[in-house]
């Protein structure tokens, strides 16, 4: 484990949160916005976690995150592979190695993903693993990333 970076990652959290709009992540931009880009209640729901838990590791007080964390937060916040890399260096963990099989959805698809609000739709990895479902998707099939282990791939089930 490497030497976690508080303040480098608050401001690379602060940074990535001012950039995105509630339009890239599938959020609807209300009538009395004040905040530039996104607010960090809508972080905290897009990387499935409390909002306090978020604005700890904004301000640069909270707990070292896990590699679980970690990882939601990048896809939370839409990081591209290198930005993902960066904030596990950041969060003192390493980052982890592209394989056959990677579970990183990229911001673009992600973008695409999330504004597929009235079809059912999900994204699959090459081993048939569920990653991300659209609500109509879950609504169709029943949540399928709630699996662990092998009885994440659809083969196995």
């Amino acid at each position: 484990m490497l030497q976690i970076d508080r303040a480098g990652m608050a401001e690379f959290l602060r940074g990535r949160r001012s950039v995105l709009q509630p339009e890239d992540v599938g959020l609807i931009r209300g009538q009395r916005r004040r905040t530039d880009g996104l607010r960090r209640e809508e972080v905290a729901l897009l990387c499935h976690m409390s909002t306090d838990y978020y604005a700890r590791l904004e301000r640069g007080t909270g707990p070292t995150p896990s590699e679980q964390m970690v990882a939601a937060i990048a896809q939370g916040l839409h990081l591209s592979l290198a930005e993902r890399d960066h904030l596990f260096r950041l969060a003192g963990h390493h980052p982890p190695t592209l394989g056959e099989s990677s579970d990183h959805i990229t911001p673009g698809m992600l973008r695409i993903f999330d504004r597929l609000q009235d079809t059912p739709a999900e994204i699959v990895t090459e081993l048939g693993e569920t990653l991300r479902q659209t609500p109509l998707g879950v609504a169709l099939t029943g949540d399928l990333t709630r699996f662990t282990g092998p009885s994440r791939a659809i083969g196995y089930r």
